[in-house]
């Protein structure tokens, strides 16, 4: 079975910095793209960064040059790490791996920027 685990969400003041990391097991992230996305309340889910299997990324405008997405084949996990901090970032994100059969998701980590 395929599961994916999100973790490292929390409080943080506005220009903080968090990491969240995403785990999986039943699958192995390198085999496929993995995306992180966001949604706030009254907000429909929306894609912050994503990674290829060639390691190629791509970033909603938004967060570009604030948010970057790595991975670790070895450990596959895929991080996801938030510079400068806004309270437009607060949302729940999840990491997803779509496969050729269906698309994984976690079930979210929390995040909040206030002062």
């Amino acid at each position: 079975q395929v599961q994916l685990v999100e973790s490292g969400g929390g409080l943080v003041q506005p220009g903080g910095s968090l990491r969240l990391s995403c785990a999986a097991s039943g699958i192995r992230f390198s085999f496929y793209r993995v995306g992180w996305y966001r949604q706030a309340p009254g907000n429909q889910r929306e894609l912050v960064a994503e990674i290829t299997v060639g390691g190629t990324t791509n970033y909603a405008d938004s967060v570009k040059g604030r948010f970057t997405i790595s991975r670790d084949n070895a450990e596959n996990m895929v991080y996801l790490q938030l510079n400068s901090l806004n309270p437009g970032d607060t949302a729940v994100y999840s990491c997803n791996c779509r496969t050729n059969l269906r698309t994984y998701w976690g079930r979210g980590t929390q995040v909040t920027v206030s002062s």
